[in-house]
């Protein structure tokens, strides 16, 4: 069975023939976004034809949006993509949600706080969703805060800083 990952985000329509401003949400824009590529949106599928980049942003062509009208029409959409749940991204410090939810979570002292139910990736940071016997704690998900993601031992470790987790 595959999961998904989001990989990107419609934007802004570019131009009268379809091609749209993608935001990418990957690491690897050059693989998710080769010609050929199926990416699933909200109803159905889009196929790549061409991505190019223009003025530091992505633009993208789609079988599925030959005209100025569809590239608006489909802005807001994420695209996402299968993957085989083995696989994982090329660097060691990087994570697929999927990877990530349901690790248990405990501070650097070694105390549980709960469980992680997603991951929100925000505009200036992604943010991990703890789920604590009292309720839903948001974290950033930031190096400093978050020295080890230990992926085989089922555990995420956060440095809790004053206001951050209150009284969990």
């Amino acid at each position: 069975m595959d999961d998904y990952v989001v990989v990107g985000l419609i934007g802004r329509a570019h131009g009268l023939k379809g091609e749209v401003s993608v935001e990418p949400r990957t690491d690897e824009p050059e693989r998710r976004f080769a010609d050929g590529v199926v990416l699933g949106a909200r109803e159905g599928t889009l196929t790549v034809v061409g991505s190019r980049t223009h003025q530091g942003r992505l633009l993208v062509r789609f079988a599925e949006l030959a005209s100025r009208t569809a590239a608006e029409a489909a802005r807001g959409i994420e695209l996402t993509c299968a993957i085989d749940p083995t696989e994982a991204p090329g660097d060691p410090e990087e994570f697929y949600d999927h990877q990530l939810v349901g690790l248990r979570v405990e501070t650097v002292a070694g105390d549980p706080v709960g469980e992680l139910l997603r991951v929100e990736h925000g505009a200036a940071q992604d943010l991990l969703i703890i789920g604590t016997p009292e309720r839903e704690v948001l974290f950033p998900f930031v190096t400093a805060l978050v020295p080890e993601v230990d992926v085989p031992g089922g555990r995420i470790v956060i440095d809790d800083r004053p206001g951050l987790l209150g009284d969990y």
